[in-house]
């Protein structure tokens, strides 16, 4: 993940989340189509659970 000094996630590491479906033996191509999408949903859950403990 690439977190902002504040905590704030703004992404994942595609490169090592490509690796892991390769090391799995997943086909990357559709990986790679699919990652952006749900990046995009858990970066936004993860941020609105981190802003939800902070109080």
């Amino acid at each position: 993940m690439r977190i902002t000094a504040a905590g704030t996630v703004v992404g994942w590491d595609m490169c090592a989340a490509l690796a892991m479906a390769g090391a799995l033996g997943i086909d990357p191509a559709p990986v790679a189509e699919i990652l952006p999408a749900l990046e995009a949903v858990m970066v936004r859950a993860l941020n609105e659970q981190r802003e939800m403990s902070d109080g």
